[in-house]
């Protein structure tokens, strides 16, 4: 899969409040580059706790539910993009269907 944009990522945890996510978000990122899902079952296959929200949107626990990080994936043409990273309290506030 193509990850647009993994900037995103690292720049949430460049932020001294989130550095504690690096090593899972780095991890994620990894698992889903080299991933080559062909539709939602398959990434359940993989990241069962992940939530399908609809429209493409899938959101991903990350370090233990401490984050969550929400994604619309486009599985025809193996893209992946980032939506919103935030820690639990942040998502309660945002629409993962239209954000």
């Amino acid at each position: 899969m193509r990850i647009i944009a993994f900037r995103t990522l690292r720049e949430f945890w460049e932020k001294p409040e989130y550095a504690d996510s690096e090593i899972s978000l780095r991890s994620w990122y990894h698992e889903a580059k080299n991933a080559c899902w062909s539709g939602p079952g398959d990434l359940k296959q993989q990241y069962r706790n992940a939530s399908i929200v609809g429209d493409g949107r899938v959101v991903f626990n990350i370090k233990g539910n401490t984050y969550r990080l929400v994604v619309s994936i486009d599985f025809e043409f193996q893209a992946i993009f980032i939506r919103f990273i935030g820690t639990h309290k942040q998502y309660n506030k945002i629409n993962a269907k239209t954000i």
